[in-house]
């Protein structure tokens, strides 16, 4: 019998705890043209009020930093497509919000796989991270040959789409990373820059300062009118540059229980949301992605809404 590399083990491994894709990358600085690319969105403005993301530059531009002694990046997705989204004509949620918290769930496989990993290598030392440090997941999961990045800026995985959730497990081992980029671009499809309803995206990039997604999850104070007009009927997030995509045609449900929309939340209608209660909002949300916003800000979408 042909013996199976670590590498695939690992693979196989993060297959079965759920993960739909599974790379590897070799730990090292970013590309100089990444880090025109980083300078340049910061510099701009772009990121509008998330200062964190001028904080720890040195770490985000280099994981050996980030992680001592780290020599590979084991980068794997998890689907987070809802198996039923909320009807049309009721408040949107974004997708990624529908269930308990990421962070928490992809953070939990990560260190399963990072157990798993350990009875093949028992002296390796590592790091999860989702979503949790100054780490360019995206970028990283390129360099793991997962897919590409979009003119939406959501990392595609051919055949599968972009709801997925990325979580990366930096380790001081060496694992076998040679791969080509991906070929593949968005080509001369353009149909989430025309679909983007405040023109947020553009081909050099995304503009927080503009995006339903920034505004109505990250922001703190009020949504200028101009946009305001703008959210539709959605009070968390936007996924339309992700729902017009033709990547995401054939995306599959995801299949962790965690991601799915609570009952009580799946039947509220729009005068259930008008009349969400603090108290009911922290039994409703605890330990999910809509705490990020507070009862403050949904309330404030909300409000925005009823106008």
């Amino acid at each position: 019998m042909e013996k199976v590399s670590t590498e695939a083990a690992i693979q196989a491994e993060a297959l079965r705890l759920g993960f739909s894709a599974c790379g590897f990358a070799k730990a090292e600085p970013v590309s100089d043209e990444m880090v025109q690319k980083l300078d340049h969105w910061v510099n701009h403005g772009f990121h509008a009020d998330m200062v964190y993301m001028e904080r720890n530059r040195h770490l985000r531009l280099d994981p050996t930093q980030l992680v001592p002694g780290c020599r590979t990046l084991i980068v794997a997705a998890l689907d987070y497509y809802p198996q039923q989204p909320i009807p049309q004509e009721e408040y949107q949620i974004a997708y990624y919000a529908y269930g308990a918290d990421y962070h928490r769930v992809v953070k939990d496989k990560l260190h399963q796989l990072f157990n798993y990993i350990k009875t093949l290598a028992p002296e390796v030392q590592g790091r999860a991270f989702c979503d949790t440090a100054p780490l360019l997941e995206r970028y990283w999961a390129t360099k793991a040959g997962l897919g590409f990045i979009g003119l939406n800026r959501t990392l595609i995985i051919p055949g599968k789409g972009s709801y997925c959730f990325l979580g990366v497990l930096a380790v001081d081992i060496d694992l076998h990373t040679e791969h080509h980029d991906m070929p593949l671009s968005c080509g001369s499809c353009k149909r989430c820059l025309i679909a983007c309803p405040t023109k947020a995206l553009t081909p050099d990039g995304i503009d927080c300062r503009c995006c339903l997604s920034y505004l109505t999850i990250e922001h703190k104070g009020e949504i200028p009118d101009e946009y305001a007009e703008k959210m539709g009927n959605r009070i968390y997030g936007c996924d339309t540059c992700q729902r017009v995509c033709p990547h995401n045609r054939h995306a599959e449900s995801t299949r962790e229980a965690a991601f799915s929309l609570p009952d009580e939340v799946a039947a509220m209608k729009r005068d259930d949301w008008n009349q969400l209660t603090p108290e009911r909002y922290r039994e409703l949300f605890r330990n999910s992605a809509i705490e990020r916003a507070g009862y403050e800000g949904l309330s404030r979408n909300i409000g925005l809404l009823k106008k």
